[in-house]
């Protein structure tokens, strides 16, 4: 059997659950442990396709299952076993692996929970309501597991939103992109705690303009869950820096589609969106400064225990940000709109255009906004060049996302190019920060602040020389999308 699953997936606490199924509507109940095995080649092929296989057993019956894809829906294909091994001639796993490949798979990781299951009726759709209680665990690691699932058995999408709110009134409930797979395989790797950074958008050729904002939304709403829950559970770095790249490209790709995703929601999205962002913005400038100046913030240094205290108290802000409701409310109203919002309409003229065409004029415009923006690019003020930079940011946002629609190697080139103007107005930016940043930390008997803010004003010469350097190249780079 091959179906989308359609399912909203929540991380919750175990206090929590007896609230959450009083909360719940009524209906045909049961409680049944679950044990799935999950299965990948040693060079984890399936991983990187992202695609999970597993084998299920649950009074006394196996069900194989292999899904693909990750987010709100996903391929999925089951099959009953009488056995108790794999039936490797499953249509959708002969599909996945080559035969070679099939004949390697092996156990990985095993996923055992108790699950209360719920079928009702909720807004004229069927929706089944799992809560999930247990551990994964693999060789020596284990990692306990509480998860609230609505799945859609029939019915609107858009009564799982519905029903998801009023849950969340209830207790906190953290929308999740990352199935048990995932998880999974992020513990037996060792790498839970570790930021998740931009997977390309799969974008489909001759797809519609309206298929690949969803694409391309989807992929960083899972950057920002995902990176919302590293940043709960450890204070890392990385993971900040990633969650605002994942902010921005869902901003930029807000304004990049307006005229296909233009309706009511946009405008208060996007302003919580610009929160989200700002919650970070000084966490990651003095980031970015602790790692560019440790002369001024090492050990004894002059700038250390302000630096310190300052990061510190930026860390805690970023997350407290991903820790509230207004976090939890943002990420879901945010997929809620991507997945079932009056601008997918069916009468939308814009979002049915050709994603390529579509792509082949937003990318026009802007690059002849960077362009513009760029002219006699040396005689720039810092807010002038900082307006540049992020022209080409979107720019660059919006290439990544498009090139796999018109071929990869022009794209590449072109990118790479544009990656090394961002690179150069990033580091004249860095050094703007840090001025400030001095400016506000520094006691005025700190000469190697002072000292440190001269030498970087002795350098800002080369660096607008090499900038417009850059850009003169770029502008005479071929475009991909003509």
């Amino acid at each position: 059997m091959g179906a989308d699953e359609i399912e909203l997936k929540f991380l919750c606490e175990p206090q929590d659950v007896p609230a959450l199924l009083a909360a719940a509507p009524l209906g045909e109940a049961e409680t049944k442990p679950l044990t799935a095995v999950y299965f990948d080649t040693p060079q984890g092929h399936l991983k990187a396709a992202h695609i999970s296989l597993r084998l299920r057993e649950s009074n006394g019956k196996r069900v194989q299952t292999l899904k693909r894809g990750d987010g709100f829906a996903r391929e999925e294909h089951e099959a009953k076993i009488t056995g108790e091994a794999l039936d490797l001639t499953m249509p959708a796993v002969k599909a996945a692996l080559k035969p070679a490949q099939r004949k390697a798979l092996a156990p990985v990781f095993t996923v055992r929970v108790t699950r209360q299951q719920r079928t009702f009726t909720y807004e004229g759709a069927q929706i089944e309501l799992a809560l999930d209680q247990g551990e994964i665990t693999t060789d020596d690691r284990r990692r306990s597991l509480c998860e609230l699932e609505l799945e859609l058995k029939s019915g609107d999408p858009a009564a799982l939103f519905a029903l998801a709110r009023q849950l969340s009134l209830t207790a906190p409930l953290y929308l999740s992109f990352d199935g048990k797979a995932t998880q999974g395989q992020g513990l037996r790797a060792g790498t839970l705690h570790e930021p998740r950074r931009h997977d390309k958008a799969p974008l489909r050729r001759g797809g519609t303009a309206g298929e690949a904002f969803q694409t391309i939304a989807r992929n960083a709403l899972v950057q920002i869950a995902a990176n919302g829950v590293v940043l709960r559970e450890v204070d890392g770095e990385d993971a900040l820096h990633q969650l605002r790249v994942a902010v921005r490209r869902m901003r930029s790709a807000m304004s990049t589609f307006k005229s296909v995703v233009e309706d009511t929601r946009v405008r208060h999205l996007k302003a919580e969106l610009k929160w989200l962002s700002r919650a970070c913005d000084e966490a990651r400038d003095l980031d970015v400064f602790s790692h560019d100046n440790a002369e001024l913030v090492g050990e004894d240094a002059p700038l250390s225990p302000r630096v310190a205290a300052a990061r510190a108290q930026a860390h805690a802000k970023a997350a407290a940000a991903v820790a509230s409701k207004r976090f939890r409310d943002l990420v879901l109203e945010t997929s809620a709109w991507v997945e079932t919002g009056a601008w997918r309409d069916e009468a939308s003229r814009h979002a049915r255009r050709s994603a390529r065409d579509f792509a082949a004029k937003a990318l026009e415009r802007r690059w002849k906004k960077v362009l513009r923006l760029a002219k006699d690019l040396q005689k720039l003020d810092d807010p002038g060049r900082h307006r540049v930079r992020i022209a080409a940011k979107k720019l660059r946002y919006a290439a990544e996302a498009f090139a796999p629609l018109f071929g990869p190697e022009p794209g590449r080139r072109f990118i790479k190019r544009l990656k090394a103007l961002q690179d150069t107005l990033g580091a004249l930016n860095d050094s703007a920060v840090a001025a400030a940043l001095v400016a506000r930390l520094a006691p005025d008997d700190a000469p190697a602040a002072r000292d440190l803010m001269a030498a970087r004003e002795a350098a800002r010469p080369k660096a607008l020389k090499t900038a417009a350097k850059e850009m003169a190249k770029l502008a005479q780079a071929p475009v991909f999308w003509r």
